[in-house]
């Protein structure tokens, strides 16, 4: 019994000697945590009005956001009575064990960092990395978001991003297309020509500067093979490049010009019986 009176009368100390810090410390947490919060959307809301690179809004936000937390976990510590050159200590032990730990995600943050400073590509850029291509819709501190075609979402590190080629299609304003087109070796080559010449010259999405070029590219083996050359604004690339092989064969066919396709002369010798010796 005096043992357990012992024990209550040792909480009770703790309690009356530390509860009103605890008590203020856990206030000041969840205090601090809101205004933390609040702090971020106003960053975020002054980014925005200044138009801050759309790439570089969540990494920032991010940043500032950890630094606030930690700002605030080392004051609470404080009042709670924790000694700061001991916490400091400990907190940055902690953080060398953290960093040998995750050296994978401290590549993928160093290359966040390389790709938001030197900008290889940017937020709603179609790139094409690391056997992956869709469109980028977000950059974060370790990770970036990218959109397939399909509609699916890709989550790439940041490290293999930095550390591998990046073919970024949206960079320039226009793009070079190189399509090929066939007809067969007894079609009238200037006929053909002036097909591909007059779609060509039809194509309102095509530029007329760089001009556009057509030009017998092979002899093949069951065609001649015509290559047009042209360009167009990055943004009409695709509709013009899945478009344009259609209007090519329909103007084929109702000119008289065929596309050919591969094909084999198969030629049959009579086996004649042989003579006895």
């Amino acid at each position: 019994m005096e043992n357990i009176e012992q024990y209550w009368t040792q909480i009770v100390d703790l309690v009356v000697r530390y509860g009103a810090s605890l008590l203020l410390a856990i206030i000041t947490l969840i205090v601090g945590l809101w205004v933390v919060k609040r702090i971020v959307k106003l960053i975020d809301k002054t980014m925005d009005k200044r138009d801050v690179d759309a790439s570089l809004r969540p990494f920032l936000r991010s940043i500032v956001a950890a630094l606030l937390k930690v700002m605030l976990i080392i004051s609470v510590a404080g009042m709670v009575g924790i000694e700061m050159t001991s916490f400091v200590a400990v907190l940055g032990a902690a953080g060398l064990a953290v960093g040998l730990a995750l050296q994978g995600s401290l590549s993928n943050f160093a290359g966040g960092v390389l790709i938001l400073l030197l900008k290889p590509f940017k937020v709603g850029d179609f790139i094409e990395a690391d056997g992956i291509s869709g469109t980028v819709r977000e950059i974060q501190i370790f990770y970036t978001y990218i959109t397939t075609v399909q509609n699916q979402e890709v989550i790439v590190p940041n490290g293999d991003l930095s550390n591998n080629a990046i073919k970024n299609y949206s960079f320039h304003d226009t793009r070079r297309m190189d399509l090929t087109f066939g007809i067969g070796y007894t079609d009238d080559m200037d006929k053909a020509k002036g097909i591909l010449r007059e779609l060509v010259e039809a194509e309102s999405n095509i530029l007329k500067e760089p001009a556009y070029d057509i030009f017998v590219e092979e002899l093949a083996d069951s065609s001649v093979n015509y290559r047009v050359r042209a360009w167009a604004k990055t943004s009409n690339f695709w509709p013009i490049v899945n478009n344009f092989p259609e209007r090519v064969k329909k103007a084929f066919d109702e000119a008289g010009i065929g596309i050919p396709f591969p094909q084999m002369d198969v030629h049959l010798f009579p086996n004649e019986p042989q003579k006895a010796g």
